[in-house]
């Protein structure tokens, strides 16, 4: 088994895209949740924003590949 956790969270890359993407917003006590697929293509549209298509923004994109999208929406959610 490959235990690849980092700061409580499943991997390096979902705690950094927390810490950079994520960490301002909280749906907690709010009239509704985040779900993963929001907080992927938000993650993906910010990443995208200023980059043209290079090889520098599909080494952007690919980082977000094993970002656990299901434990962020939790931790915005207040889970």
């Amino acid at each position: 088994m490959n235990d690849r956790k980092y700061n409580g969270w499943t991997n390096y890359e979902t705690w950094r895209v927390n810490l950079e993407v994520f960490d301002h917003i909280s749906a907690e006590g709010a009239d509704y949740t985040i779900d993963a697929d929001w907080c992927k293509d938000y993650a993906e549209e910010i990443v995208s924003y200023d980059l043209e298509e290079s090889i520098g923004k599909d080494f952007a994109l690919a980082f977000l590949g094993p970002v656990n999208w299901e434990e962020i929406a939790a931790g915005i959610n207040g889970e």
